[in-house]
């Protein structure tokens, strides 16, 4: 084997054996993970009884450049270094698959060694990751062990309390308040997908299939009212194909209950989201089409001439699939807005969008002279996708914006933000305009109604949005309160719209105790929509904003902060349901703390707790009513009144 190629093919071997030893961890070796300090120094011991007819590549080697043995903390500011073989020999053994190269490999009892290396003494719980490689003949495996051990000698936390006994929130003071998150935003998501499927309906890649379809349909077999059944029944398996295509998320959500609020505050994904939408833009631009495998495509499409119901099926599996160029990213912009509400959410968005895509084939099947008064198509389809081009451009500049909110690089601040959009605006003006060409549009010979309506809208937009880069009371932009950063992340000094909170829960039980006030606990995000705009648009109502200022103690925690905790204060939490989490980062702290007292992990979530801490009310999720907000608010003010303790402190 040419010596380059080494490297690859160990590489592609160890890839395909991934999957297999994540379902086999632990299953050839049974591992012991034990501490103990030896001097100044802190070693780790890890043994297991040898598998029967396996050989374990030594530590202190590397496989084509790859370590045979490598040990990894949650925890970035340690390491393991050094891992030796202790009390148990290796030997020399050629590998065939290396072309015979000789290894040190282990067949009996293994024990191996390391020492903790870091900025002082290593947490007294360590939580980390094995990972060595085992072989038997010249196949071999890649095994991964995930471990937490009790460090001998090391520091305890400090300052690191999560759970707060005397927080029940199942029983509070005051009944006022939600019992649980509130489903009522799933019709205005269902109304949302509603929105974007009529949206889709008129791109070039659905449009035109409405009176092909439904003439198909109408005209089958000379049996038109056999024909409109088949054109609503199409019609209904458009609608069901996208209800299916949520089904993973609802597995997923099942398997990991956090996945879809990392979603939102998950640094690499919403990156990840901006490369995206800024390709689903070049699409629209016209400069490439976003295509699904035409393999996918040819199967449905082979599969429609089956038996009534199946052939249906299929023919709408291939609309489907041949219309996902235009679909997919207004889809995908959806699904990708509401993702991080859970997998019920998303379901509900693609239940709208598939309806608005296959209700016309049925209401057109039941009425098919209505198809004369259809548009014909033409180069407004084309129009319509080039400014859908422009607003996934503003929605790729959002998830940006969001990643870093999170990281805090300073690179998209509020008013670059608004720049940004005001840019995006004026040149979809202009290019409705004609000023603005593509290569595949045309310059408008006149303006209609629906050209002229979409100048004026993206023009008002445009203006709007410009008093958003002052330092004024007008920059607030209440009626995209949520989308752009939060007004203190400004490229002003002092911005005037910013008033900073607490941020600290600590701090603000000492401030409440002092001042024998409530806490008004805000349970936010960097990169949360809801919490913008409640803070925008409900905090800044006169009468909630002096309840707030003068008769709480008001902290924000900040569930998605990155920054590294204290050394002393990072350690393994044990949660109440008996799960271990890694608490690093101040966020890794804030959700633990929100999940183990108020039993949620989605925000905005806001809780009222008295000076002694205890629960007032039931805690409050996003509440767009300012009178309701404040409601809310003065149920917990009446609690604190009557609580136990209150007139003494």
């Amino acid at each position: 084997m040419s010596p380059k190629l080494k490297p690859f093919f160990l590489s592609l071997l160890i890839l395909c054996a991934v999957i297999p030893a994540t379902a086999q961890d632990s299953v050839y070796h049974k591992w012991e993970v034990k501490s103990r300090k030896n001097g100044e120094k802190f070693e780790l011991l890890f043994n297991a009884q040898p598998a029967a007819g396996f050989y374990v590549f030594a530590p202190g080697q590397l496989l084509m450049d790859i370590p045979a043995v490598t040990v990894t903390f949650v925890d970035s500011g340690f390491r393991l270094e050094g891992i030796r073989v202790e009390g148990s020999a290796s030997e020399s053994k050629a590998i065939g698959v290396f072309d015979n190269a000789a290894f040190n490999v282990q067949s009996g009892q293994l024990g191996w060694t390391g020492d903790i290396q870091g900025e002082g003494p290593p947490p007294a719980r360590l939580q980390g990751e094995l990972v060595y490689h085992i072989g038997k003949g010249d196949d071999f495996f890649q095994q991964v062990v995930p471990f937490t051990v009790e460090v001998e000698g090391g520091r305890q936390a400090t300052n690191s309390r999560i759970l707060v006994p005397s927080i029940d929130i199942d029983h509070p003071l005051s009944d006022a308040g939600d019992d649980i998150k509130k489903d009522s935003s799933y019709l205005s998501i269902f109304l949302l997908g509603f929105l974007g499927g009529l949206i889709a309906l008129f791109t070039p890649c659905v449009f035109p299939m409405i009176p092909l379809t439904v003439s198909f349909f109408t005209g089958k077999n000379g049996k038109p009212g056999k024909g409109k059944g088949s054109a609503i029944l199409y019609g209904f398996f458009i609608f069901l194909i996208y209800m299916l295509i949520t089904i993973p998320f609802h597995i997923a959500g099942k398997t990991n209950p956090d996945i879809f609020n990392n979603i939102s505050t998950n640094v690499w994904l919403n990156l990840v989201f901006f490369v995206v939408f800024v390709v689903f833009a070049i699409s629209f631009f016209g400069y490439f089409e976003i295509t699904l495998p035409s393999s996918f495509a040819n199967k449905a499409d082979s599969k429609s001439g089956l038996g009534n119901i199946a052939g249906i099926f299929f023919m709408a599996l291939t609309l489907a699939i041949v219309s996902f160029s235009c679909t997919g990213p207004i889809l995908g912009t959806l699904l990708a807005g509401v993702a991080d509400g859970g997998a019920w959410p998303l379901t509900a968005g693609a239940a709208g969008f598939g309806l608005a895509l296959g209700l016309p084939f049925a209401i057109f099947a039941l009425f098919p002279n209505w198809l004369q008064s259809i548009p014909k198509s033409g180069g407004w389809m084309t129009d319509l996708k080039v400014v859908l081009g422009f607003v996934e451009l503003a929605l790729a500049v959002k998830f940006l914006a969001n990643a870093d909110n999170v990281i805090q690089w300073g690179i998209l601040k509020r008013e670059v933000f608004i720049a940004l959009w005001i840019i995006i605006g004026a040149l979809v003006v202009l290019y409705l305009l004609g000023k603005l060409k593509f290569s595949h549009s045309t310059p408008p010979k006149k303006y209609g109604p629906v050209r002229i309506a979409f100048i004026v809208l993206f023009s008002a937009i445009t203006l709007y949005l410009i008093p958003g880069l002052t330092n004024t009371g007008a920059a607030r932009l209440s009626l995209i309160s949520g989308f752009p950063p939060p007004v203190c992340y400004s490229l002003y000094s002092d911005p005037v719209n910013c008033d900073k909170p607490l941020l600290d829960y600590d701090e603000a039980v000492r401030l409440a105790r002092q001042k024998n006030k409530p806490v008004l606990i805000d349970f936010t995000g960097w990169a949360c929509v809801n919490c913008r705009r409640m803070e925008e648009k409900v905090w800044t109502d006169a009468t909630v904003d002096k309840l707030m200022k003068e008769d709480f103690i008001l902290v924000s925690l900040y569930v998605d902060e990155r920054t590294m905790l204290p050394a002393a204060e990072r350690q393994v939490y044990t949660a109440k349901n008996g799960s271990e989490k890694s608490i690093q980062t101040i966020g890794d702290k804030w959700t633990a703390f929100q999940v183990d007292n108020f039993g949620a992990t989605s925000q905005p979530q806001y809780a009222i707790i008295s000076p002694d801490e205890k629960a007032l009310v039931k805690t409050k999720f996003y509440t767009p009513d300012p009178r309701e907000f404040e409601a809310w608010l003065r149920a917990g003010l009446a609690a604190q009144e009557k609580s136990p303790g209150t007139a003494a402190k």
